[in-house]
């Protein structure tokens, strides 16, 4: 009886649909597609974006790189997260180790391939990208800032890679590909104060963990101040009134978004501000039906 158990938790599809975390990739997905929609919009042949086959290509590899990215961060993160998170462990409940590490190999190297299909030179990116996530979860993680930026740089570059394959609107496509970084380094940052706990008893040296609480919220409004003054930089050299509007209104809740870390000292508020990063995430992609 307990062997047909433990066969039956070898791998559990609701389980791998939570580890990858699908909001997290269908978020991804949108933001590709709205980039090759609205910034990229024809391909240099002229064919529209969204009808060229490939774009899917690029959108699915991105996808499969980043679960295989989540796959071997909770791999490698099992142990803080029954510390910090105990009731979301989904590895060795839902998804056997062996069966994380086959994964997790088997993704990137669909993804991989999907990406050499596209151009030898996507390929190569998402190689670097597959790698440096698997860095990233081995090592980089439990340095200071050097992982928040690593993750920050790779959401960044899964909205770049659309404007870089096609050749088209490269500076209004790097202005969402800052905007990304930004916010994505912000909420990594926020979600080590979150698990501060459980990183200082695995010797994991975060910015929280290294440097105390209210250090750490300092760095995050001086990435802030840098963020909006970047922003404002190439929203003036492109000079679009509605592009002015926009960030403008994402301005305002990003200020609310400020004055709420500001305030937070508890797990249960950052967690929320973990939450409110993805909507200002999505309000910032939502933007590109503007230009």
């Amino acid at each position: 009886m307990t062997h047909s158990s433990s066969a039956e938790k070898a791998f559990s599809f609701v389980a791998f649909l939570r580890i990858i975390r699908m909001d997290n990739l269908l978020m991804m997905a949108f933001a590709q597609l709205m980039t090759a929609y609205f910034l990229v919009e024809k391909t240099l042949s002229g064919t529209p974006a969204l009808m060229d086959p490939k774009i899917y290509l690029v959108i699915t590899s991105t996808i499969l790189i980043a679960a295989s990215g989540y796959l071997i961060n909770d791999y490698y993160d099992v142990k803080i997260d029954y510390i910090n998170k105990p009731n979301e462990v989904v590895i060795g409940k839902g998804l056997r180790r062996r069966m994380v590490m086959f994964l997790h190999t088997f993704l990137n190297l669909v993804g991989i391939g999907l990406a050499c299909l596209v151009s030898l030179k996507v390929g190569a990116i998402h190689f670097i990208a597959a790698f440096l996530l698997w860095i990233y979860s081995n090592s980089l993680k439990r340095l200071p800032f050097v992982g928040n930026l690593a993750v920050a740089l790779l959401t960044a570059l899964a909205i770049w890679i659309v404007g870089f394959y096609y050749q088209k609107s490269e500076l209004l496509v790097l202005t969402y590909a800052i905007f990304a970084f930004f916010i994505n380094l912000i909420r990594e940052i926020i979600k080590d104060i979150e698990d501060r706990e459980g990183d200082r008893k695995h010797g994991c040296k975060t910015l929280p963990v290294v440097l105390g609480f209210r250090a750490t919220k300092n760095i995050i409004f001086l990435i802030a101040a840098v963020f909006v003054v970047s922003i404002l930089v190439v929203a003036f050299k492109i000079d679009q009134t509605l592009l002015y509007l926009y960030f403008g209104l994402i301005g305002i809740l990003f200020m609310y978004f400020m004055y709420l870390i500001y305030h937070a000292d508890r797990k249960t508020h950052f967690s929320r501000l973990s939450k409110l990063s993805k909507i200002l995430m999505l309000t910032g992609v939502m933007s590109m039906a503007f230009l």
